[in-house]
This record gives C-alpha cells, structure tokens and sequence, in this order.
C-alpha cells in the first residue's frame, strides 16, 4: 500500500503547485494587447520575447525573413521588465519585439544591406529613428533580409541571406526591397516591422503580405543612418498588421533630425497625437477619388474584382467616391523623374559611416562582390551611368526640384478642384510572382509612379485575397503631410473590411 500512499501525496503536490503559465498565443497580436498582457500579469516582455524567438526557430527556415537575431534582445526585455516593476508606467512602445530592415543602422548588430561588402559593418551608434523608437521602449529582435542594396522592387534575394519566400504561399516572392520584414511581420515573428520605401518597397511588401505599409510625406522621418538607394525617394516607415499598430510607431518616429535637413520640412506641420485620427467612423462624408489611370492598366480580373469591391465598401462605409478622376499629361509629367544617384548616395554613406580605406567607392562594391546576379547587373549599371556630378542639378528633392513640384501641383490641383480627400488605387494591378519567374511576371507596380517623386504620403492596407493565397493591397494617396487623414481613412477602411488574415504555412 505504501505505493498508493506516495502516489496520493505525489499527487497532492502537483496539485497545489502553481499551474504553468500558458503559451502565448503570437498570431496577430497588436500593441494593445500587448500592453494590457503587461499590466495584468498574465505575461513579461521576457516571456514575449523568448516566444517570438522561439517561433523564429522553428519556421523561418521555411521563409529565410531573418539576417540576424539580436542576441541581447533578452537582456533589454529583462530590463524594460524592471523598469516597469519600479515606475508602474508603460513607454508608448514597451517591450514590443520589432524586425528591423537590414539597411537601417543598428549599434552592435551588423547593418549589410544584404551585401557582402558591408557584411561585417557594425555601426558605431543606432540610426535616428531607432534611437526612438528604443527609447519608447520598443526590442529590436531582428534584423531582416532584403533585396540586395535595395535594388529590387520585385524580390528580396540577397548575398548574405538568400531569398525571402512569401509566407501566404511559399513559391512566390514577397516584393522587394524590404522582403524580410514583410514576410516577418504577416508570419507573426514580431509585433512591429520597419522597412524603407525609394519607390515600392514598404507598400508593396505591405501589400503582397497583407500588411498595413506606411510611405510618408518626405521630410516627416528621418532617413539618416540608413544605407541609400535613392536619398532623394527614400522614406523609412512602419509596415504592421493594424492601422493602429503602425500609427502608434509613426507616432513616435516622427521629428525634426539635425542630421537630415528635409527634417525641418516637417515643423509644424505634425499633430500632437497621430493616434486622435483613429476613427471607425472616419469615411462618412470623405471624398474619395478613383484614379483608373492607373487602376484599368492590364490589371488582372481578379485584382479588378477586389478593387471594385473595395470602392463598394467604401461607399457602404459612408464615402463619396468620384470615378475617373484624371490628371492632366499624367504621363509626361511623370517620366523621366527617376535619378540613378545611386553611387553619390552609397559613397557618402560609406565615408561617414564605414569609414574603410578599402570600402570607399561604387567600385570596392563591385570588387567585393556579390552572389547575387540581379544584384551584380545593378551594380555595373551604375557604374556604366554619368557621374553624379552631372546630374546633380537635374535631382532635387521634392521641395526644390521642378519637375518634381510641377508633378505634385498637377495631381494636388485636381483633388482641390474636386475636395478630395485622397486617390485610391491597387497597390499592384498583378498578383505576386513565381519566385522562379519574377522578372517575366512582375508587372502592375502602382507604387512606383506618383509618391516617390511628389514626396506624397501612400499608404496600403489589405484588400483581399487573390486565388492561391495571395494577398492585395489597396492604396491611398494623400496631399503633402495628410497623414492625419490617411490614417483616419485608412483605419474606417480596414476595420470595415477586416481583410486581413495570417498566414498558414
């Protein structure tokens, strides 16, 4: 009988021990939720952070999003966990886990661009944007693949990673540049994504993932400490799940930087708090302009469908939509605005931050080299281009350069003329490609062809689903510093819809 006795009392202990705390459930959580987990108890920023790493483990070597975890993620979690034991106070984004594009300098993780050449470049100090975001309590947890110095719009295959596969349905690409954080983010691997935008690259991996991608007006954030592609396009944003988680980012983004001069563009011109426009009902007697330039341009049936939906809730969601809006010389007034700067940009960028006497020009680039052979054809096209020197008067930023203005004015004027709130249309007119045939199969990238030269804001949000899984994305484009207004029509959109949905793979 003593058998019996022992097993009553093993049996007692386990009962009156303290049941083990529960999973976190990943998928889909949001700031918020996050933030109420933290001030009942029910879990740490330890605990978050070891689950999201956890399931980084386990399922990104289906995707390769990741370049690098951050191995002191832990540590900073612990103390942010302290920190809120002592003061009882929560930072606007405490103890949120964040995936950080990899061509956004990070202090003691390498920043590669996906690069051989900068392979083993450790900044020396946080870029500006990340020295706010991490004081408002937010964990970088990993740096994130990309396309190769950002040079595709199309995939995100680079020399240090590999190719980055798209979680809703693996044979297909996630866009590029910023690939990595898109499949990421939409994989659930983090709560928050950051990724750079010279003329697709937030809103279109927004969109092939069924994610919220914000491009701001230039001058609203700080580029500084980011390795260019375009300065003069180049815009770093959040790319999130929610409206409001990527409002709650730009929040804190937002700000004048010494260092990046278009900065004082913005003075002025930012609102107390971005989160006040966050409004369910924020699309009742909004004007809404269907822009089918761009919208009817060999646009496949069923991204079609899902856009002519979107214009039907909209208008359930109380909107005035005006059909066929145009632009005057739409065409000629947006070719010839692209300036391969390229070269200018990355040697600066190499000058005062690499600071390496064998990494100084477009040239150590291309002796380095790459794995990469979209990436190699980039580099030796550059290289073959004018010297930057000769184009320097013809590639001004957004609030100098002519053709640039004459642009914005064309496309402002008519949405004065018709008191419109914003400009709609899909984000790609295409459904993502075969990762096997990107280059024959990427067509429709809206995203290219009005807010990286007005310096206007765009933002996309999920649209639907396409067959084989495959997310779209419907963009909004504002006046200059709108943003108040894109996320207010953004927000009513997306909680009228509720499109989004996480992967399965």
């Amino acid at each position: 009988m003593k058998w019996i006795y022992a097993l009553v009392v093993l049996l007692g202990f386990s009962l009156c021990k303290s049941p083990l705390p529960e999973p976190i459930n990943l998928d889909e959580l949001s700031i918020a939720q996050i933030h109420q987990a933290y001030s009942e108890g029910t879990y740490s920023s330890q605990d978050l952070v070891k689950a999201y790493l956890s399931r980084l483990d386990s399922l990104d070597s289906a995707l390769h999003a990741i370049s690098v975890l951050n191995p002191e993620a832990l540590a900073i979690a612990k103390r942010l966990d302290e920190e809120y034991q002592k003061t009882g106070k929560l930072r606007p984004l405490h103890g949120i886990p964040m995936i950080v594009k990899d061509n956004i300098n990070t202090k003691g993780l390498p920043t590669t661009a996906g690069a051989l050449a900068l392979s083993d470049f450790y900044p020396e100090e946080d870029a500006f944007i990340i020295q706010k975001l991490t004081e408002a309590g937010a964990i970088i947890l990993a740096k994130s693949n990309m396309a190769e110095w950002a040079f595709s719009p199309m995939h995100s295959e680079s020399s240090t990673v590999g190719t980055t596969r798209n979680p809703y349905n693996l044979a297909h690409v996630p866009a590029g540049s910023s690939g990595g954080t898109a499949a990421a983010v939409a994989a659930n691997f983090g709560t928050i994504g950051l990724g750079t935008d010279t003329g697709n690259s937030i809103r279109g991996p927004s969109s092939h993932n069924a994610l919220v991608g914000f491009r701001t007006t230039l001058g609203l954030i700080s580029r500084e400490g980011i390795v260019p592609l375009y300065l003069r396009n180049d815009v770093v944003g959040p790319m999130c799940r929610t409206v409001e988680d990527a409002t709650r980012v730009l929040n804190v983004m937002v700000g004048v930087d010494p260092k990046d001069p278009i900065t004082t563009k913005s003075e002025g011109k930012i609102p107390t708090d971005y989160l006040d426009y966050l409004q369910k009902d924020g699309l009742k007697g909004a004007r809404i302009g269907v822009f089918r330039t761009l919208s009817e341009k060999d646009t496949d049936p069923e991204i079609s469908s899902l856009f002519n939906q979107a214009i039907k809730d909209l208008e359930k969601l109380g909107a005035v939509l005006l059909d066929s809006v145009e632009v005057d010389n739409f065409d000629s007034l947006r070719s010839g605005q692209w300036c391969p700067v390229f070269r200018q940009d990355v040697e600066a960028f190499l000058a005062d931050y690499v600071k390496r006497d064998s990494l100084k020009s477009l040239e150590d680039l291309i002796r380095v080299g790459t794995t990469s052979d979209y990436a190699r054809a980039g580099l030796e096209n550059f290289r073959d281009q004018a010297s930057p020197v000769d184009q320097i008067d013809a590639c001004g930023d957004a609030f100098t350069d002519l053709k640039r203005i004459a642009f914005r004015e064309a496309i402002e004027k008519v949405m004065d003329s018709l008191q419109l709130d914003a400009l709609i249309y899909p984000s790609w007119n295409s459904k993502p490609a075969r990762i096997d045939f990107f280059q024959d199969e990427y067509k429709g990238d809206n995203s290219q062809l009005i807010a990286p030269h007005t310096g206007q804001p765009a933002f996309t949000v999920p649209m639907g689903f396409t067959s084989g899984n495959l997310p779209a994305g419907l963009q909004f484009l504002g006046r200059m510093w709108s943003e108040p207004v894109l996320i207010q029509l953004t927000y009513a959109y997306e909680q009228g819809t509720l499109h989004r949905k996480p992967p399965r793979f």
